[in-house]
């Protein structure tokens, strides 16, 4: 249920509602809006009847049922686009964002190598996996808390915000404590446990679209997250498996559209994973940014010939400066 706050509703009419909300077994999710504050009342619905009552309270204007299953990440519950702040770097606000760097932590001077070469194109974020999950029990599985301690001594060096994936509920207080974006893969997109874990974190969550996952279980994902108290989600398109074999997976891109209809959260894309191959990766990114995504993550490795993890769709420093000038083209041309 939504309870939308009158105009001029103040302060303590607000904190009342929600100390009220809370009283009768349901858990408060404020949104403080330009013109008005919503706010959403989630939780067992077999009670549901009992917050209508609160059309009776001070300072409230109505409510409304969400009619979406994923309450917190429906607009109906948000005023307006969420930006999700990644250190000083805000993702879903005008600025397109372009999260970039290695697949797998190799070596300090490896990442560090790749850090410039992101920062020289222009990137904002650095992204790193110290934890892998592979398919294959005998691929490099990562680096583990090594990699975290690279990835941040790195992070230190540049000032460059870090993104890295966490696999285990058990190592998300580790991970945070080095990163400043945790990442949900494709894999662990309906890993429950590590959802609601991810969700009592402070540290924003990239959360990634599984390879069978329909647009509506992404967003119930989502729900997991927001619903155990972390607002600060980004969803990632990054490919669905079909009948396709040319490519590693079918990058949909209208899932972006689609999602920035339901959802308030921030959308980025990643065209790596998708196409499985750097030749392609440069027109998906390109469509991405043309498809109204709020940023790119893809994968930068300065020799990835020589690469551990997925050298085959990583780009070479050369290639990643080539789709930076074409996306600052891009943007600017839709800005205008």
């Amino acid at each position: 249920m939504i309870i939308v706050m009158k105009n001029q509703a103040t302060e303590k009419q607000i904190e009342d509602v929600i100390h009220w909300i809370e009283s009768v077994g349901y858990k408060a999710h404020p949104s403080i809006g330009v013109e008005r504050t919503i706010i959403g009342a989630v939780g067992d619905n077999r009670d549901k009847g009992i917050l209508k009552y609160a059309e009776s309270l001070p300072g409230v204007e109505k409510t409304m049922p969400i009619l979406k299953p994923y309450k917190l990440a429906s607009r109906e519950s948000h005023e307006g686009n969420t930006v999700v702040s990644v250190g000083p770097i805000k993702i879903g606000g005008p600025e397109f964002v372009v999260i970039a760097g290695p697949c797998a932590i190799e070596s300090e001077e490896q990442l560090l190598e790749s850090a410039y070469v992101a920062i020289k194109g222009g990137a904002q974020i650095l992204r790193g996996g110290a934890y892998k999950p592979r398919t294959s029990p005998y691929s490099f599985q990562g680096m583990e808390e090594e990699g975290l301690k690279v990835l941040n001594k790195v992070s230190v060096k540049t000032s460059l915000p870090t993104v890295t994936e966490v696999v285990n509920p058990a190592d998300v207080d580790l991970v945070e404590s080095y990163a400043d974006m945790l990442q949900i893969g494709a894999r662990n997109t309906q890993n429950f446990a590590l959802l609601k874990e991810v969700g009592h974190s402070k540290k924003p969550v990239l959360l990634k679209r599984g390879m069978m996952t329909t647009i509506e279980e992404l967003l119930m994902s989502a729900e997991y997250i927001l619903s155990s108290g972390n607002p600060n989600v980004i969803l990632c398109e990054r490919g669905i498996r079909t009948f396709e074999t040319a490519t590693r997976n079918t990058l949909d891109l209208s899932a972006v559209p689609v999602l920035k209809g339901l959802t308030h959260l921030p959308v980025i894309v990643d065209p790596s994973h998708a196409a499985g191959h750097w030749q392609y990766v440069i027109p998906l990114s390109r469509a991405a940014a043309a498809v109204g995504a709020d940023g790119l993550i893809v994968e930068v490795h300065p020799q990835p010939e020589k690469a551990v993890s997925d050298g085959m769709q990583s780009l070479k420093p050369e290639k990643f400066y080539q789709l930076m000038d074409e996306l600052r083209a891009i943007t600017t041309a839709m800005r205008h």
